[in-house]
């Protein structure tokens, strides 16, 4: 899975003179909390997220609660995108594997990430947008079975799961190595008929593979 299936595209951006108060305003009516900083050509500049502008702003003022972004008493505020953006913030290029993304954002502490193809800004992807990702390649959705196998053994499961969904014409969903776990691990999404799932599965036992556990995938209609 790369980031260009998972990012929002074609974001909202601003210009670097844009003043704080017009950005406070804009992710209130928005309801969204960073927003990419760019040129005029399109080139990144930088990142302005809801803290940046919570920061711009006294201590006991709330500028999202504001409807103009001042407060009667209190002194103009001044400074715009780019007196608060964060500069060269990282990045992810669409075509990054969303893991790298993952990664990333684990090891950084970050949210988000503004995506870029050849150089230019195409979308931006949240902690959420990977949550999603990840969900969607063990919840696909779709009715079929879970196969966990426990791999201690070193037993190479992919022959076997080749062999008996081709047999019995299902078809592989997701086929994921947990190498890090206590034991390693392979878990295996199969979809098709009934029929040729409880064959396969019959199959699987005689096999004599250690199988940790098999769930039953039920079609998610809403997805």
């Amino acid at each position: 899975m790369f980031v260009s299936m998972w990012m929002s595209k074609d974001p909202i951006t601003i210009t670097a003179d844009v003043p704080v108060v017009d950005i406070a305003r804009m992710m209130r009516e928005k309801s969204i909390r960073r927003l990419p900083v760019v040129d005029k050509a399109g080139q990144l500049l930088g990142l302005v997220s809801s803290p940046d502008v919570l920061h711009a702003f006294p201590a006991d003022v709330n500028p999202f609660a504001v409807a103009s972004g001042q407060v009667a008493g209190q002194p103009a505020i001044k400074q715009t995108a780019a007196d608060v953006m964060s500069p060269s913030p990282f990045t992810a290029e669409s075509e990054t594997p969303i893991e790298e993304v993952a990664r990333l954002m684990r090891n950084h502490k970050i949210g988000a990430l503004p995506v870029l193809r050849k150089g230019l800004l195409v979308g931006i992807i949240t902690e959420s947008d990977v949550f999603r990702a990840f969900t969607a390649l063990f919840d696909p959705g779709t009715h079929g079975v879970r196969i966990t196998f426990d791999n201690s053994s070193g037993q190479d499961v992919f022959p076997l799961i080749a062999e008996v969904t081709h047999q019995h014409r299902l078809r592989v969903m997701s086929f994921v190595s947990l190498h890090k776990h206590e034991r390693p691990l392979c878990v295996v999404q199969v979809t098709g008929p009934e029929r040729g799932i409880e064959a396969m599965l019959n199959d699987i036992w005689k096999s004599h593979h250690q199988v940790v556990n098999v769930i039953r995938l039920e079609e998610n209609k809403a997805a």
